[in-house]
């Protein structure tokens, strides 16, 4: 089956683009340190897999035509990114320097918490409901499979623009351990990026 090259042209565009997602990761590796924001990555990753399986059972449909399933979901979410956010800048505000070394325990924390965020995000459905259809041919048949296909790029294009992100700012957040006062501030703001992520995904409206 072949797939018009723009489709995977267009995903990779918007992959680079600042977004929810790249913002959040970003948020993880300064509040946290680099090992966060790649298990916050791959955590997301495993969220948009969520969305594009939901979409092709046509879950993702029935939610974003039902008020209450969408208003449910955005809540969910919303909630949960401000609260990960005042306990990012309760974390930053108390604890002293430099952080701990990464552990396992924190790994699966960030990425249980990125996926949660991604699966939970109506927003992220919406997308994939407008985009990939866009770029499917009906006329080659197997609809579902074009579309499990797109959908499966799209989130590995987004989860390498997050893992790029997530080294930039780990060279940032590297350089600030040895200032404390403004590294505090770093991760305060971090939080505040966050908890903003979520006071966000609550506004959402659906389209």
């Amino acid at each position: 089956m072949r797939f018009p090259f723009y489709s995977a042209f267009a995903a990779l565009v918007l992959a680079l683009t600042p977004g929810p997602g790249l913002l959040y990761v970003i948020g993880r590796t300064w509040s946290a340190g680099r090992a966060d924001g790649l298990a916050s990555s791959v955590g997301a990753m495993v969220g948009g897999f969520v969305h594009v399986a939901a979409c092709v059972a046509g879950i993702s449909a029935l939610v974003m035509t039902s008020a209450a399933a969408f208003g449910v979901l955005k809540v969910c979410g919303g909630l949960y990114l401000i609260w990960m956010g005042i306990q990012t800048w309760r974390n930053a505000t108390r604890e002293s320097f430099p952080m701990p070394q990464p552990t396992r325990e924190g790994a699966l924390r960030a990425f249980r918490q990125g996926m949660i965020v991604e699966a939970t995000n109506p927003k992220t459905a919406a997308f994939f409901l407008a985009f990939i259809p866009q770029f499917i041919v009906p006329t080659a048949g197997h609809v579902e499979l074009q579309f499990l296909m797109l959908g499966v790029i799209s989130v590995l294009l987004n989860t390498s623009a997050d893992i790029l992100a997530v080294f930039g700012a780990g060279r940032l957040h590297a350089r600030l351990v040895s200032r404390p006062l403004l590294f505090r501030r770093v991760r305060q703001a971090s939080g505040c990026l966050v908890a903003t992520l979520g006071v966000s995904l609550l506004a959402a409206r659906r389209a």
